[in-house]
């Protein structure tokens, strides 16, 4: 069958990862390659920490995305891809890939998953995990804090100079593309319920 492209885009800490990954536990792991739009980050390693630290990484040209569109259409074709690594608190790519084998289900989250025409036009399903901005900015707080090993007053300013505008600039206009919005993110089990009663139907419909 031919494999079924899902996006799940959303602002920072909207919710995405907690949907893709009741995605993954109600389809089945075995059955989805799962990639991350964030691991596709430009490698910077040439650019001195401070330097590198400045980028805005909000920015749709700060990913290599056309590396993701490759991937995609290497999975879709059947072909073994390897996915980039990328280390968030030194701005930089990791040396090892990820190895992702073609699988039914492709599933990629991501921030700006819909605003690249190239990207977006490749899924079958587009979804847009929508939450308030107040609730967003306090998890990505506490993530970037606990997980990438910021200061508070880093994660603040960042927020302020370019995580905010280049939401309303892009991550937000970009639900309009979506087949489907899930408000409140995670808590919403109603919504996820449905995404996942209707991706096994499509596998069972296939196979």
């Amino acid at each position: 069958m031919q494999p079924v492209l899902i996006g799940v885009a959303g602002g920072t800490g909207s919710g995405k990862t907690t949907v893709s990954c009741a995605i993954l536990d109600g389809v089945g792991r075995e059955r989805i390659a799962y990639l991350q739009h964030d691991a596709y980050y430009r490698d910077r390693s040439h650019l001195p920490l401070a330097e590198r630290a400045q980028i805005n990484y909000d920015h749709p040209d700060s990913l290599e995305t056309d590396l993701l569109v490759e991937h995609l259409k290497a999975l879709r074709a059947g072909q073994v891809v390897k996915v980039p690594a990328y280390d968030f608190a030194r701005h930089v790519r990791k040396t090892e890939t990820r190895r992702v084998e073609p699988r039914s289900i492709i599933l990629v989250e991501g921030i700006l998953i819909f605003v690249d025409r190239a990207l977006r036009e490749l899924f079958d399903v587009k979804i847009f995990v929508d939450t308030d901005a107040d609730v967003r900015f306090i998890r990505r707080l506490e993530r970037d804090i606990a997980e990438r090993g910021r200061t508070m007053e880093s994660v603040v300013q960042q927020y302020q100079a370019t995580v905010r505008p280049m939401h309303l600039e892009f991550v937000e206009p970009s639900k309009r593309y979506a087949d489907l919005i899930i408000p409140e993110g995670g808590f919403n089990m109603i919504a996820i319920d449905m995404v996942v009663a209707r991706i096994n139907a499509m596998l069972e419909s296939e196979g």
